[in-house]
């Protein structure tokens, strides 16, 4: 018997909010999952995006908003009635049962004949690849080999929806990506639908097909991983997208699609995204990769930093070089060549590759023209 999980057209989320108190963990998330989708939840700890998959399974009950699937409201069942399955960040297995019993605990616990029970356990067994290990107890297996386990027995009970809560913060580096292409494969293979919690961005980007960008409980951006790698709508998106440099300064003039930006000593100018005016409060964007190490007599739109080397890391083909502006702001750069700690140099950066966002943060639904715009003034932006 092949493992199908149930389908569903679309999951609605309307509003959703969950407050403790005076509290407010979440607050008005609206977001409509596709069947077949890899939607991930991403932002920091304290974010809302636990609290988010917690609401959704039903672990937590709403203090606004609804949820449904199908036009069919769901928030009011039990977690046991929705249907879905979990993959917790502590995998959750039971110590005392082999690999076997613990995926086949929920079918158990469902009534289901022991006959479908075995067909369905072994499949799930060969789809993570613990055929060998199926006798076994937990504590006899690795940290992926146990996520594997707790990953199989949610698929088992063919769920509508599958939620995983930081399914991979406790391997290594090298275990989270095997995983990661494992749980990927089983998303696609399987045609689940998937809610995944992570503050790791490189995880989300690789995995999902639409982002939802959390911070203090609302939701700042929703999109695909392009989308909101090339265009974040505010500073708080585009720190998660990669933009390590974030430095506070102030307008000395924004038109025609260009922003100029005082920041203490030096000057840079950059793609305004959103409304600026002269004297406004920003946050100037650049991810590392395009400030660079200027060599000979180099520039690039007069956007030059002097800094003082500070650490320099290797990192197999680059190196990670950290430098200290004359105002004591820190700046991260890529270079193909190794400075030494303590070297003057000069850092440059395109205008079309700096961006520069109100220092107030917008949600995603605050500012919905502020990407295209900022993608039409780059085309203004001397390259």
């Amino acid at each position: 018997m092949a493992i199908s999980p149930t389908t569903f057209e679309s999951l609605e989320l309307r509003g959703v909010g969950r407050s403790f108190g005076e509290q407010h963990a979440l607050s008005g998330l609206d977001l409509t999952v596709k069947a077949g989708e890899f939607i991930a939840l991403l932002g920091p700890s304290g974010c809302g995006k636990s609290t988010a998959l917690n609401c959704l399974a039903g672990l937590l009950p709403l203090t606004h908003g609804q949820i449904l699937l199908d036009g069919k409201r769901i928030d009011t069942l039990p977690s046991e009635k929705r249907g879905f399955g979990m993959v917790f960040q502590s995998y959750a297995l039971f110590p005392h049962l082999t690999v076997e019993k613990n995926i086949a605990f929920g079918l158990q616990m469902r009534g289901v004949p022991k006959a479908q029970i075995k067909a369905r356990v072994k499949e799930a067994i060969a789809l993570v690849k613990l055929e060998q290990h199926a006798t076994k107890l937990p504590g006899q297996l690795s940290g992926g080999q146990q996520q594997r386990v707790a990953i199989a027995r949610a698929v088992v009970l063919e769920p509508s929806l599958v939620l995983m809560d930081e399914p991979l913060s406790n391997l290594d580096a090298k275990l989270r990506l095997d995983m990661r292409t494992e749980i990927r494969r089983l998303h696609q293979s399987l045609g689940l639908t998937t809610v995944y919690v992570t503050h790791d961005q490189e995880e989300a980007l690789s995995l999902a097909d639409r982002l939802v960008v959390l911070r203090e409980g609302r939701v700042q951006q929703v999109g695909t991983p392009d989308d909101l790698y090339d265009h974040p709508r505010n500073w708080h998106v585009a720190d998660f997208m990669g933009y390590r440099n974030l430095l506070r300064g102030t307008v000395l003039s924004a038109s025609g699609g260009v922003a100029r930006v005082d920041l203490g000593g030096f000057t840079l100018t950059g793609v305004p995204v959103g409304s600026l005016r002269d004297g406004d409060a920003v946050r100037v964007a650049v991810r590392p990769d395009d400030l660079v190490v200027a060599v000979g007599g180099e520039v690039r739109d007069g956007n030059d930093v002097e800094a003082t080397v500070s650490t320099v890391e290797y990192h197999g083909r680059e190196f990670a070089v950290s430098a200290s502006t004359a105002d004591g702001g820190t700046v991260h750069v890529r270079s193909a060549v190794a400075p030494e700690a303590g070297d003057r140099v000069r850092l440059t950066a395109r205008a079309q590759r700096v961006l520069v966002f109100p220092e107030h943060l917008t949600s995603t639904t605050d500012d919905d023209d502020a990407a295209d715009a900022a993608e039409a003034a780059k085309e203004q932006v001397p390259a």
